[in-house]
């Protein structure tokens, strides 16, 4: 990928480096911190080069009556206008500058006090546009909008404090190719989802290989966001239980599942630490009374927590678990995690996700098996 903002601007940090170096430097660090748990080669899933970022937020720059794309700089201390941003995948690019012409030849409808622009983008060309204003929005305001939805072909919302106007969706639907089977996710505005589609085909994928050596038991998942690796992975497991603190990915998850006809998936609005006060029984939730926890017999579980890891709880409860799948965007609270969890379990596959190309972002996954 080249880009002319390369240097100037701080979104990708690692432009001085060919890809392939870059994928060595992250592949160095991921198998120096890992090498007390696993002595073998990791495996190493790369991204496409350039138009693999699914969503993305440009801040809205004002010169006089002219808006313009903005990014923080490389020195982290301001910021920088853009012409070209070649990392958002293609239904992105080819809508966002049609729309900042159409925001600058408008009047001030669309362009007054607007100060950030948010894409959420699927494989299939939809395209969902967030315009963030500091100020109330009106009928005049809609109007306009309306007209934008038409002419970029795309669904727009606007949102100002205390304000959401949704001219047609709020989300977009993403179709995935994932192990010869078609999943349907509907992905909301506001919901967490993988930025990088093509990597995160690979890295459920992968999670898939190792549920196959399992073939047996219930599966529990912490973090289950809108049911990204639950959907897949509920066709590998007699019942499924999956967790997640967020109303609206829980919202989504539950979406998805009707979408996708899966109906041996139970989900429940729970922060990684209730669950394990519920696993244990030390504590009844309302919002788990449709849920039997006694007729489970979890022989998987899959954590996907925050870069901060996982808690001291989570991990005594996930170590009388068989089989851990562990997806971790942050390798150094994984390798923190680790060494609690190896007193249990051996690491049998490690794998490193390039989710974040220009980037010294790494997600990796690893798989351990109780001793």
């Amino acid at each position: 990928m080249t880009c002319k903002h390369f240097g100037a601007c701080g979104s990708c940090g690692l432009h001085a480096y060919s890809y392939e170096e870059q994928l060595a430097q992250k592949e160095s660090k991921v198998s120096t911190l890992f090498k007390p748990f696993y002595k073998k080669t990791i495996e190493v899933f790369d991204s496409p080069v350039s138009h693999y970022r699914a969503r993305a937020e440009f801040r809205i720059w004002h010169d006089g009556d002219i808006c313009s794309y903005a990014m923080g700089n490389s020195s982290k201390d301001a910021a920088i206008n853009i012409e070209e941003c070649p990392k958002v995948i293609l239904p992105i690019e080819k809508r966002m500058w049609r729309l900042l012409e159409k925001i600058n030849v408008s009047q001030e409808i669309l362009k007054k006090r607007l100060f950030a622009v948010e894409f959420l983008a699927t494989t299939t060309d939809e395209c969902l546009i967030t315009m963030l204003y500091h100020r109330k929005l009106d009928d005049a305001w809609h109007t306009e909008a309306k007209l934008l939805e038409s002419e970029l072909q795309c669904k727009v919302m606007g949102r100002s404090r205390k304000q959401k106007m949704i001219l047609s969706d709020e989300f977009v639907t993403e179709k995935l190719n994932i192990d010869g089977k078609t999943f349907v996710y509907v992905q909301y505005e506001s919901g967490f989802t993988q930025p990088n589609p093509a990597v995160n085909i690979k890295m459920v994928e992968w999670v898939i290989r190792q549920a196959k050596h399992i073939k047996q038991g219930d599966f529990l998942e912490a973090y289950c966001g809108l049911g990204n690796f639950t959907l897949p992975l509920s066709y590998y497991f007699n019942k499924v239980l999956a967790t997640e603190i967020s109303k609206n990915s829980i919202k989504a998850a539950l979406e998805n599942c009707t979408l996708n006809g899966i109906d041996n998936i139970a989900f429940a609005r729970l922060s990684s630490e209730e669950m394990t006060q519920a696993l244990k029984g030390t504590r009844a939730f309302n919002r788990l009374s449709h849920i039997d926890l006694a007729s489970y017999d979890f022989s998987t579980v899959l954590v996907d927590p925050p870069r901060a890891g996982l808690d001291e709880g989570t991990i005594e409860l996930i170590s009388n678990i068989e089989n851990i799948i562990y997806i971790s965007c942050n390798p150094e609270t994984l390798a923190r995690d680790l060494e609690r969890l190896t007193k249990t379990h051996i690491v049998k596959k490690v794998a490193m996700f390039d989710q974040f190309p220009y980037t010294l972002h790494i997600e990796c996954g690893v798989f351990l098996v109780k001793k």
